[in-house]
């Protein structure tokens, strides 16, 4: 055990400190844990599908809350017009237009979410495909519930269509 200048002993104040440091670590954890998947499945094949999902602007055709779409940024940001108003702006970190997925994280926009990420992606399943959509984030302006029904809806409310 070490001893101070004053003779107490240290180790106490030691486990403390590093107690200290884990619950504020595990603390953190919890604001971004917050995932909201829907898939469905469609008897397009993968191919057909990802024509529709593949362009990054194309989601002002086949998602019905949004009522338009301008790409920026050499295409890699999208302004989407909501339709009864509002405005989100997302920005493309990645796609691969051959295992027929991208991802892209919210800029700005009325959502109750920060810190937002999310892939979209079209799988193979027997003669047709899934379509896949899943998000990472934090709550902001509501609780993690009401965060998640929300994006479970916008999730809900595209992927229904792509897969009728």
């Amino acid at each position: 055990m070490k001893v101070n200048g004053e003779g107490r002993i240290l180790m106490p104040r030691i486990v403390t400190v590093a107690a200290s440091a884990v619950a504020l670590v595990f603390s953190g954890l919890s604001a971004y844990a917050v995932e909201s998947t829907y898939t469905a499945k469609s008897t397009a094949a993968p191919d057909a599908v990802w024509k529709k999902i593949g362009d990054f602007c194309g989601i002002a055709s086949w998602h019905p809350v949004i009522e338009k779409c301008v790409l920026s940024d050499g295409g890699k940001t999208r302004t989407l017009s909501l339709k009864g108003g509002g405005t989100i702006v997302e920005k493309l970190v990645s796609r691969d237009d051959k295992a027929h997925n991208y991802t892209y994280q919210i800029v700005s926009g009325p959502l109750p979410v920060s810190d937002y990420v999310s892939t979209i992606k079209v799988l193979p399943d027997g003669s047709g495909s899934s379509i896949v959509w899943t998000g990472n984030y934090k709550a902001k302006g509501a609780s993690d519930a009401d965060a998640k029904k929300t994006i479970d809806g916008v999730y809900k409310a595209g992927v229904d269509v792509l897969a009728k």
